[in-house]
């Protein structure tokens, strides 16, 4: 049976931080492209500079944002490319947990809260929030925890080309009623239904987000 290693966890001012700063990413205070300098994340947070670090090096490994040895920290660039990438792996592994999910008669009711929590939302980076917490409600109950790591593993990344494609265009609640339909094929009991609906609206999401993109499903 493969191994899954426990997390190591994160002190509390390093995970403030943390989330400090993936808040304004989302919400388009810290922009694709912008510089992030450990100095000045030190003052606006009160704190010293090593949580800022840490911060950074955990936010770098879940592709928010890119260390590089000429430009420093920088929020990630988000690009056609990109949303390509991440939402491949979406579409191929993501459908197949829900799947599993339903298959298994997992519980759904963290799904159920996420959904209400992303309709109640007063921003766009709460709403994105709530809309990372849906999917993975869906997906972590698949009895498969390496799949839901790797999963895991594309969420800031995902939220990332939301919050980009939401700016440009607001679609959340298009994307809001697509999630009640989800639910509702889960909560039935249908699991390649509810599978097949969210394929749809993941593929369909980086289509009117990136017109010159074509999705996976589109090149086979």
């Amino acid at each position: 049976m493969t191994s899954v290693p426990t997390p190591v966890p994160i002190p509390s001012r390093t995970q403030f931080v943390l989330d400090a700063i993936r808040h304004r990413i989302l919400a388009g205070r810290l922009t694709p492209g912008q510089a992030l300098v450990e100095t000045e994340l030190a003052t606006l947070f009160g704190v010293s500079k090593t949580p800022v670090r840490e911060a950074l090096k955990t936010l770098a490994g879940t592709g928010l944002v890119v260390l590089s040895q000429y430009k420093g920290v920088t929020v990630r660039t988000v690009d056609a490319d990109m949303a390509r990438e991440v939402y491949d792996v979406r579409l191929l592994l993501e459908p197949e947990a829900l799947r599993r999910s339903v298959g298994r008669g997992a519980p759904l009711d963290a799904a159920r809260s996420a959904l209400q929590r992303a309709d109640e939302a007063t921003d766009p980076a709460e709403r994105s929030l709530a809309n990372r917490e849906f999917h993975r409600a869906l997906y972590l109950p698949c009895g498969n925890p390496l799949l839901g790591r790797m999963l895991d593993e594309v969420r800031d990344q995902a939220a990332l080309v939301s919050a980009v494609a939401w700016a440009a265009d607001p679609s959340w609640e298009l994307e809001a009623a697509e999630h009640r339909e989800i639910l509702r094929l889960a909560l039935d009991g249908d699991a390649d239904g509810a599978a097949s609906a969210l394929h749809a609206h993941i593929a369909s999401f980086v289509r009117r987000a990136f017109p010159e993109t074509r999705s996976a499903e589109g090149r086979e």
